[in-house]
C-alpha cells in the first residue's frame, strides 16, 4: 500500500473557528490513538479531497510544522449534507505491529460470464473493512468475477483471501458484494411472459 505525506497544522478549538477554517479552504480534523489524548489539527481541503476520493486506500504520514511525522489512516469523514464538501475528518494513528481496520476499495478482474450474455455487472459494496497489520493492507481488494452468471452474486464469504495473507474481511459473511443483473430488455421480456395468461 502506498504511503502519502499530508501536511497538517495543530489547531486550538474555539467556537466558530471551524467555520472560518472551512471558508478559507481548510478542513478541521482530529488525530487519535488508543490511550492517547486526541489532537485537533487542520488540513488543506484540496489535498485531503484527493485522498478521500481516491480509488485506492492509503497509509498517511501526517507532517507537522516542526518536521515530525505521525503515521495514520483516515478513520472517518463527514460531508456537508447539501454541498458534499468535506467538513471534518478523523485520522487514527497506529504502530507497525498493531492490527487495524481499514476500508479498502473493491475492484474486479475478469469478464463475467453473465456480462458476456448481456447482463450488467453491479458493485453493491464499493469498499470493505479489512482487518490486519498495516504492512499487509492492499491498495484495493481485487475480486475475480469471471464465473459470475446473470442473477448470481458474490458474497463476502465467497471472496478468497489466500492472496491477502493475515487479512480478514470484517463484514456480514452473507452480505452481497457484486452481482450481475439481467439487461433491461430481458427483464421486460420476463415480466411480459409472466403477465401473459396461459392459453
Amino acid at each position: 500500500m502506498e504511503t502519502i505525506v499530508l501536511g497538517v497544522e495543530p489547531r486550538i478549538i474555539k467556537k466558530k473557528d471551524a467555520e472560518k477554517l472551512r471558508k478559507n479552504g481548510i478542513v478541521p480534523a482530529v488525530v487519535y490513538h488508543k490511550g492517547e489524548e486526541t489532537l485537533p489539527i487542520s488540513v488543506n481541503e484540496i489535498a485531503l479531497k484527493k485522498l478521500v476520493h481516491s480509488a485506492e486506500s492509503h497509509i498517511i504520514d501526517l507532517q507537522f510544522p516542526d518536521g515530525s511525522f505521525k503515521r495514520s489512516f483516515i478513520k472517518s469523514v463527514q460531508f456537508h449534507p447539501v454541498t458534499d464538501r468535506i467538513i471534518h475528518t478523523d485520522f487514527q494513528l497506529f504502530s507497525a505491529d498493531e492490527v487495524i481496520e481499514l476500508e479498502v476499495p473493491v475492484s474486479t478482474s475478469g469478464l463475467s460470464a453473465g456480462v458476456e450474455k448481456g447482463g450488467r455487472l453491479q458493485i453493491i459494496r464499493h469498499a470493505l473493512t479489512i482487518k490486519g497489520k498495516p504492512e499487509n493492507m492492499p491498495d484495493h481488494l481485487v475480486i475475480d468475477v469471471t464465473a459470475l452468471e446473470i442473477g448470481h452474486s458474490i458474497h463476502v464469504k465467497d471472496i478468497p483471501m489466500d492472496a491477502y495473507a493475515g487479512l480478514t474481511i470484517d463484514a456480514d459473511p452473507d452480505a452481497p458484494v457484486i452481482t450481475v443483473l439481467a439487461s433491461k430488455k430481458e427483464s421486460e421480456a420476463t415480466t411480459e411472459e409472466a403477465a401473459t395468461p396461459a392459453s
